[in-house]
């Protein structure tokens, strides 16, 4: 979910297992979820890879951020306060910091830590659960992009985002949002 494994990159039980100190069977069980989840890819050989989205694949999750992302924070507003809207701006901060060291593992796991924030304001669980499945099949997508941009600052769109939510500017949260989730993607694609 966070980009740590490149797209493409092979993965094996036994270095699963190893790197988390688990057994076979939890390892081969993980994998399998995530196969059936998306977020990992197995051959009929059996070999198991992070995924190579297609540009149709990525416009597709692209969709499914705008879709479902944007209904989570419509979702949210009613319910957002000052110290929701300060831990966004707090969040947002670290955003900066992390961008400014390049570093795109990091800047993916903290853009992520500022969308679920205010998602779960949505109290809408099996709508956020959803939204994780897409993040979990972008990860590897996400990092090679953000690693390929060479980011200088934080996203443009998570400002919006904020003033939205002080304003209580629905129209403009959704727009903010549908802006800030599908931005990114499109320049995959191009």
């Amino acid at each position: 979910m966070h980009g740590q494994i490149a797209p493409g990159q092979a993965l094996t039980l036994r270095g699963i297992g190893r790197e988390f100190e688990v057994s076979m069977t939890p390892a081969r069980e993980a994998v399998n979820r995530l196969v059936a989840e998306g977020a990992l890819s197995m051959s009929s050989s059996g070999r198991v890879a992070t995924p190579e989205l297609s540009n149709e694949r990525i416009e597709e999750l692209a969709a499914l951020r705008s879709l479902i992302e944007v209904e989570l924070a419509s979702r949210a507003l009613p319910r957002a306060h000052m110290a929701l809207i300060e831990r966004l701006h707090t969040i947002n901060g670290n955003i900066a910091d992390v961008v400014s060291n390049r570093d795109a593992v990091g800047y993916i796991r903290a853009n992520l830590e500022f969308h679920r924030t205010l998602y779960l304001r949505a109290q809408a669980p099996a709508m956020l659960a959803m939204c994780e499945t897409v993040w979990l099949q972008l990860g590897p997508t996400m990092r090679a992009l953000y690693t390929r941009l060479r980011r200088s600052e934080p996203p443009r769109f998570h400002r919006l985002i904020i003033a939205a939510l002080k304003a209580g500017d629905e129209p403009g949260l959704r727009l903010a949002v549908r802006s800030d989730v599908t931005q990114g993607l499109r320049m995959l694609t191009s």
